[in-house]
């Protein structure tokens, strides 16, 4: 069975809620989901915001809270909200990788200590996180059991892949810029790494799915001949399409004219890093506009389901810049959903994502537009 790219756009919307808003909780959505973005705090609130019907973000503050939901370092070494059904077999599959992302780093090599070592450090740090420890009590806690070492230090290498997760520390978005850290309240998992990493690739399939070996490899950072085994393994279980694409049985693939409504992604959306050839998403003359050579990914627009510009609020409404001509239609739409975020906005954060504003005088702009909150 082949599947054209429009055909590919669509499946990718409907798994993630881009269609069209669902009711659905939280927790259950972030499962759904595979894993949320979550390098700014807002932004799996403005993710979910823009897939539920009703979406109230004090529900997701209390899945924080209860660690039914964590924010932790996962796919790419970047931090994810993940639900907590999922955190221990997600981490058992990627923590190893995460480690030695860190271990093997040029820069890491001036302290003279050793995979094996770092690796060790991982269950004491657990042990020490029992209640919530910033990043100056880590650091010390680090010195103590190996004494003074060479920037980046201990602690860089071993906050990626120990089992703790981020403790929520108030502010709009459950999370603020001085981070804390807490043991993960389940981290117990019997299946090994690689057992754990088919878990990630089921989960990865039904949330953006087909997909390849390659796009899956890209969207976790694991190397490929692990993403590729891992596919062989599931094989017998999976769809298997023409053009080596992957899916999980009876996922959904809509026509290629399903309609697809504008949508204000959040920075960071993931669908913006879930393949290798991100074409099915963005432009490709688009990509280096939304994903910034320092990894900064731009809050977007969606128009027919692909990337046509970026947003963000200013005093009098949402800023759309449009990076080619919008037929009409669709800036009604994109006013509609700029009413309803500003909306939400107004009780968490109305200039959200303001620190990034420098990199709006660096883009293109074929028409752009201020949409009003009433």
């Amino acid at each position: 069975m082949t599947l054209t790219a429009q055909e590919l756009n669509r499946a990718t919307l409907a798994r993630q809620m881009l269609l069209r808003r669902e009711r659905l909780d939280p927790v259950s959505a972030v499962a759904r989901l595979c894993a949320l973005q979550a390098q700014e705090a807002a932004s799996p609130y403005i993710a979910l915001w823009n897939r539920l019907e009703d979406f109230d973000p004090a529900e997701f503050d209390s899945a924080f809270a209860e660690q039914a939901v964590v924010k932790t370092t996962m796919m790419r070494t970047t931090l994810h909200a993940v639900s907590m059904a999922d955190y221990p077999r997600f981490h058992r599959a990627l923590s190893g990788y995460a480690r030695r992302a860190r271990t093997r780093s040029p820069r890491f090599v001036a302290t003279g200590l050793s995979d094996a070592e770092v690796a060790a450090l991982a269950q004491p740090v657990a042990e020490f996180a029992g209640q919530a420890r910033n990043n100056a009590e880590l650091t010390a806690f680090l010195h103590e059991l190996v004494g003074p070492v060479p920037e980046p230090g201990v602690w860089w290498a071993v906050r990626p892949f120990a089992p703790i997760v981020h403790a929520p520390t108030g502010g709009p978005w459950s999370f603020g810029w001085r981070p804390s850290f807490v043991a993960a309240r389940n981290d117990l998992v019997e299946a090994g790494a690689d057992v754990c990493l088919e878990a990630v690739a089921l989960s990865y399939l039904a949330a953006f799915g087909p997909a390849s070996v390659l796009d899956f490899a890209q969207f976790c950072k694991v190397a490929r001949s692990d993403a590729r085994a891992a596919m062989g393994r599931l094989q017998p279980r999976l769809d298997t399409l023409d053009g080596g694409l992957y899916d999980v049985p009876g996922g959904v693939r809509p026509h290629a004219d399903a309609p697809a409504p504008p949508r204000l992604l959040p920075m960071w959306d993931s669908i913006l890093f879930a393949y290798a050839d991100r074409s099915r998403v963005i432009p490709a003359p688009y990509r280096n506009l939304v994903i910034r050579q320092n990894g900064d990914t731009l809050p977007t627009i969606l128009i027919d389901g692909h990337v046509a510009g970026v947003w963000r609020p200013v005093k009098p409404g949402i800023e759309v810049t449009a990076f080619h001509p919008l037929p009409e239609e669709a800036w009604e739409g994109l006013a509609v959903e700029a009413r309803l975020l500003l909306a939400f906005l107004a009780e968490r954060e109305p200039e959200v994502y303001r620190r990034y504003g420098r990199w709006w005088t660096k883009l293109p702009s074929a028409e752009t537009r201020v949409l009003p909150g009433n």
